[in-house]
């Protein structure tokens, strides 16, 4: 006597692919990558003893080029979800592959049970328990915290990564808002993309050992320890630069700013709007528009008004005298020797004379990008 199951001429099956693999790894692979794991995993789940696949058969079912093949399980190997095993007798790319259970690894690998011998006993009882693992997954807050932070960082986080994040919380008692501020300040602010877990834990640590609890404690000390990495981070933004990462030259021309000509973020933040009709805002723009400001001994913002504005009117007296002349009509008739000397304004129109303005403007313009080039040393 035996059990059978009806077999049916077209493939009406299903696979199973979990959602770890959905969620955390399929976004950092490319299409074709995606497309091998899942027609391997898929000749996988069939247990048909009687059907053989290799790497020629799955790039012909999918129209691709068989390095494009091998070149996925090498990166699925990488990642640590799959195992290449060779065949002796079969050529460099005849191997079978062994998909790994990525709920096993999930556990084994963020929350280190009961087998790592090295973790002391105090530290086991604190790490989240397997039966943690769903709740976690279910908390909506938990979801959004990891969402937030694939923003800041501009990828997806690993589960290894999200296994240390979890295990901070718990550590350090603190609230998904405040994991995901201290990334945040981290990335953002401090420009350290590059080993952001190692230092958003210490920045959580300071918090922890300060007594900084809440997120409107955080607010207000960065007013106190970190109001210069907030001036940097607004000019940059006000110029449409990215304050990630803020070379250190930048930084010191900007402490001149501050410190050296005494200006204020709002007198420096009304600079940087001056900038909107450059074709490229620099930080040595602003530095010469600043510089002037300076020498005219400009404080407010009210100040500038009335600079600008006698600037503006001062403006409109030339042109005024150049289209109209400042002599009477008998004195414009009148010849004398030194009537004959040609002026040189005498053979501009208005039009021509404000042409002549802008070329100057430009050449300022153009002194001003020679002094960023230097500060950048590009030159």
């Amino acid at each position: 006597m035996s059990f059978r199951l009806e077999t049916t001429d077209m493939d009406l099956g299903d696979t199973a692919i979990e959602n770890i693999f959905i969620n955390d790894y399929m976004p950092m692979a490319n299409g074709t990558y995606v497309k091998v794991y899942l027609l391997g995993f898929k000749y996988a789940s069939d247990k048909d003893i009687n059907m053989e696949v290799d790497n020629r058969i799955i790039a012909k079912h999918l129209e691709l080029p068989l390095e494009d093949v091998l070149n996925a399980w090498d990166f699925w190997e990488k990642k640590g979800i799959i195992k290449k095993i060779p065949k002796l007798d079969g050529e460099y790319y005849d191997y079978d592959i062994e998909f790994l259970s990525l709920k096993q690894l999930y556990i084994r690998n963020n929350f280190n049970l009961l087998n790592d011998e090295k973790i002391e006993e105090k530290t086991i009882s604190k790490r989240i328990t397997p039966n943690e693992i769903i709740e976690i997954n279910q908390n909506p807050n938990i979801r959004t915290m990891f969402n937030n932070i694939d923003y800041v960082v501009r990828r997806q986080i690993t589960p290894e990564e999200k296994g240390e994040i979890l295990s901070w919380m718990q550590d350090y008692n603190m609230n998904p808002d405040m994991i995901e501020e201290a990334i945040t300040y981290t990335v953002e602010r401090k420009g350290k993309r590059r080993g952001f877990l190692n230092y958003s834990k210490g920045v959580i640590k300071n918090w922890y050992d300060g007594g900084i609890e809440t997120m409107e404690q955080i607010m207000e000390s960065y007013k106190i320890y970190d109001d210069r990495y907030y001036k940097y981070s607004s000019v940059f933004k006000a110029l449409g630069l990215n304050p990630s990462a803020i070379p250190e030259e930048h930084k010191a021309l900007m402490d001149k700013w501050f410190d050296g000509l005494g200006f204020t973020l709002e007198i420096v933040l009304e600079a940087c709007k001056r900038t909107i009709n450059a074709s490229k805002p620099t930080i040595g723009y602003v530095n010469g528009i600043l510089e002037n400001w300076y020498a005219e001994d400009i404080k407010t913002v009210a100040d500038i008004s009335i600079s600008e504005e006698k600037h503006k009117e001062k403006k409109n007296k030339k042109q005024q005298a150049a289209s109209t002349g400042s002599s009477t009509p008998r004195q414009r008739n009148v010849k004398t020797r030194f009537h004959n000397f040609e002026q040189r304004s005498d053979n501009y129109s208005a039009d021509e004379l404000e042409e002549i303005a802008r070329k100057k403007r430009e050449e300022y313009d153009r002194k001003i990008e020679e002094q960023n080039k230097k500060l950048r040393g590009e030159a």
